[in-house]
């Protein structure tokens, strides 16, 4: 079971919220894709997309009204 440490993720004031969104849109553009899914070969797609997250490859954005909460 994958569990990393999500405190770089949520440094930048970044809602949990916001990261589990983003990581399952990824995982399920992921998984429709047939080159991306070829290329994240046995690993599942939701590892595959938090491993973008952590790694810096893609960052979360979020509206202004929902960072001030």
């Amino acid at each position: 079971m994958l569990n990393p440490d999500l405190r770089p993720l949520l440094k930048d004031h970044t809602s949990r919220y916001s990261l589990v969104i983003a990581v399952a849109k990824r995982a399920r553009f992921v998984s429709e894709d047939p080159e991306l899914k070829e290329k994240c070969g046995t690993q599942k797609p939701v590892s595959y997309a938090l491993n973008e997250f952590m790694n810096g490859d893609l960052k979360i954005r979020e509206p202004e009204e929902i960072r001030d909460i």
